[in-house]
């Protein structure tokens, strides 16, 4: 989401959602939209007067919009979660007005889990992944193939090998982490959040809760940990010790190598094309962790 076109409002939402939302949980005092994330659409916290809550969390988009597809998966997700799962419950959805729509529990005083060496998040968050692993095993019906997730990935990272030889300094890695990467090793019956991170794991106390099932797709139980790897080295963990708390997972002993260095490789380019080509706003973030992914990935390649 560009700097330029900030995210909608409440306000702005048609006359019929915004109706059927004060219908379903009451009147909204306030609507406060969330500063952080790129996930388009109408995002905000909603102060409303209701005997049972005082807060819920909306999300919603215009049903043409190119993430539409997003929100509607997450609905999926927030429709199949089962429910000792530890992540927000969504209380309501709708498709109104051209507009899709969902009102998900809010989670008050959250902060986003801290990863960094010697944090006292790292337990509990490790144990929440695990617990996931155990929950969403085996997958609800209707989910989508992470295959389609990585896809993308893929597309991005040969994108930016396609690119004259100056633009990456080392494309050699990342050739070969491609070629020995078999789709069908990412298959499996476990329900993936696929976007595991820092921002997407709200801690109170130390109980963590999983949000954004925006990505949520079906595949091999230890991507997860794949996926959620660079972001420890990112928040300063040696590729060493990242690799040491994954392997308190059980899945994480049954990953394929090959499959777990193309993965790598694939979230590595990907951000490293946006940190390239993406808006400005996120291209210092996004050169962070291609660095810390770039890191992962050569150590993978060294342990063969």
């Amino acid at each position: 989401m560009n700097a330029r076109t900030p995210r909608p409002a409440w306000e702005d939402l048609p006359d019929v959602v915004r109706d059927a939302v004060e219908t379903r949980f009451g009147l909204v005092l306030k609507a406060e939209s969330a500063t952080s994330g790129i996930m388009p659409g109408v995002v905000a916290r909603l102060d409303i007067e209701d005997g049972d809550r005082e807060h819920v969390f909306l999300k919603a988009i215009d049903r043409n919009h190119e993430a539409a597809h997003l929100h509607l998966r997450e609905r999926w997700a927030g429709e199949n979660l089962p429910g000792d799962v530890p992540a927000p419950r969504m209380l309501w959805a709708t498709t109104l007005g051209g507009w899709h729509a969902a009102v998900w529990e809010y989670v008050d005083a959250a902060r986003h889990a801290d990863l960094t060496p010697g944090s006292a998040n790292l337990g509990p968050v490790l144990d929440t992944i695990a617990l996931l692993g155990t929950r969403l095993t085996p997958c609800p019906n209707g989910a989508t193939p992470v295959s389609a997730n990585v896809k993308a990935l893929l597309a991005k990272g040969k994108a930016l090998l396609a690119k004259p030889a100056g633009a990456l300094a080392d494309r050699e890695p990342y050739e070969a982490a491609f070629e020995g990467l078999d789709l069908a090793h990412l298959r499996g019956d476990t329900l993936l959040h696929y976007d595991l991170s820092a921002s997407n794991l709200l801690v109170t106390g130390q109980r963590v809760r999983v949000v954004d099932w925006s990505f949520a797709a079906r595949g091999a139980a230890w991507l997860d940990a794949a996926l959620f790897a660079p972001g420890l080295v990112e928040a300063g963990h040696t590729p060493v010790k990242a690799d040491e708390l994954l392997s308190t997972l059980p899945p994480w002993k049954t990953a394929p190598q090959a499959a777990v260095v193309g993965i790598a490789a694939a979230w590595t380019l990907f951000r490293d094309y946006k940190a390239r080509y993406g808006p400005e706003e996120v291209r210092e973030a996004r050169a962070r962790a291609a660095e810390a992914g770039h890191a992962w990935m050569t150590y993978l390649r060294s342990k063969g």
